[in-house]
């Protein structure tokens, strides 16, 4: 949610003379260079023909191929992931992508004496939570509101709801709830100083 027309509209607003607005103001100046970074960051995907939501937030991500193959919901961040872009990455609302993911979309086939180069989309559903270092290979779902777990390698597609670890990745025997009702970034300090003072 942070692009700054966004923030702009939707401040918390406080009287002048108060405390809270002095607060508000120190926190939102404090933290101008990493909001002013993220939003050039999707402006700058968005030039290149990558479709991203306005509150989407971008990290530091490393991004190559086809921009116009990725797509990012509304209310979803990346952290500094990297995405090889050969086949289409969808990534739906509300998603959370962790610094340290590798979502990649292509690979060689090992049975084929040619080496053939192989390419598959990846789709990551509303509400799913890709943790610190996991690695999604082509191909794979990530249905809504998976967990992957920190480190884990994705080689199929998990249902909604599960949560898997590991290389290769496997479900746990627990799940998550079914309604899911939070933006992960509101919890980014740059919106929380706009929205919240």
């Amino acid at each position: 949610m942070a692009s700054l027309r966004y923030l702009w509209a939707h401040r918390a607003r406080f009287p002048i003379s108060s405390a809270r607005f002095y607060r508000a103001w120190g926190k939102r100046v404090f933290s101008l260079p990493e909001l002013v970074s993220r939003n050039r960051q999707r402006s700058a995907l968005a030039r290149k023909g990558a479709s991203i939501a306005e509150t989407a937030e971008i990290g530091q991500a490393d991004i190559q191929g086809r921009f116009d193959l990725l797509s990012i919901g509304a209310n979803s961040f990346l952290g500094r992931v990297t995405i090889a872009l050969h086949g289409k990455v969808q990534i739906g609302e509300h998603v959370c992508v962790n610094d340290g993911v590798e979502i990649l979309t292509a690979s060689h086939d090992v049975t084929d004496p040619e080496w053939k180069h192989v390419v598959a989309e990846i789709t990551i559903e509303d509400y799913a939570w890709i943790g610190t270092g996991a690695m999604l290979l082509p191909g794979v779902r990530i249905g809504r509101g998976a967990v992957v777990g920190a480190r884990a390698v994705v080689s199929k597609s998990v249902p909604p709801g599960a949560i898997v670890v590991g290389n290769p990745a496997r479900p746990v025997p627990k799940s998550r709830c079914e309604e899911f009702s939070y933006n992960p970034c509101e919890f980014l300090a740059a919106n929380r100083a706009w929205l919240l003072g």
